[in-house]
């Protein structure tokens, strides 16, 4: 193969041109999918030892429940978006009667994915980073009834929530997540193109379409913190 994976980066035309040649194969966009679910995990795992934390003199033994929730959340949710995300391309593309197999729009979804390696590696180092300093208080539950309970977690949720150093973590991570995006939009386009047969046009409005709706939402989550 001429081109290395590295192509689909900067010359993302010509990659997916050179790939419709070659058989249906999901074993490296299934490998990047991975590593970024992998690097998402242990992002997850930051984020879930506060929670941890929190809760731990509530609930003896929940800090592993609630780490091993996090960690097999991120790495089974990397391939489930995955699968979802190629669905949503994938009708989009019907709407413009595109022409292609599911599973080789699955395979060009997945390349499209390599910059949410990088974006991944940027976010769990402001993870590393900032997280640590997150304020948590434990929390108490002697004496308190039920009701009680559940204002004294949301309360404590909140304050962990509007902490300097989350709210810094939350503004990076947002952002990260969508420069990354629109680069892997830019490699989406590429490749749905090719495999479901459009004209630029058309696999433009079907990636771009989902994709600013995605970044709208979030940067609506992140003024809403």
């Amino acid at each position: 193969m001429k081109n290395s994976i590295v192509s689909v980066l900067i010359n993302p035309d010509a990659f997916f041109l050179e790939k419709m040649n070659a058989k249906e194969d999901l074993r490296i966009p299934a490998l990047i999918v991975l590593v970024s679910g992998i690097i998402g995990a242990a992002c997850a795992v930051l984020m879930a030892q506060l929670s941890a934390k929190m809760m731990s003199s509530m609930m003896p033994g929940i800090e592993s429940i609630i780490l091993i929730a996090a960690l097999a959340g991120a790495l089974i949710g990397s391939f489930i978006f995955w699968l979802i995300w190629t669905g949503v391309v994938y009708g989009f593309s019907s709407v413009f009667r595109g022409d292609g197999s599911f599973k080789k729009t699955m395979e060009f979804v997945g390349y499209g994915f390599l910059p949410q390696v990088i974006g991944s590696v940027i976010t769990f180092v402001a993870a590393f980073e900032y997280l640590p300093q997150v304020h948590v208080t434990a929390i108490s539950t002697a004496g308190l009834s039920s009701d009680q309970i559940g204002q004294v977690v949301k309360d404590a949720t909140t304050s962990m929530m509007n902490d300097p150093a989350m709210a810094m973590f939350i503004q990076i991570s947002t952002l990260v997540t969508i420069v990354f995006l629109l680069w892997s939009a830019n490699i989406w386009i590429f490749g749905i193109r090719h495999t479901r047969k459009l004209s630029p046009r058309d696999a433009a409005l079907c990636v771009g379409i989902p994709v600013v709706l995605y970044v709208i939402f979030l940067i609506y989550k992140l003024g809403a913190q």
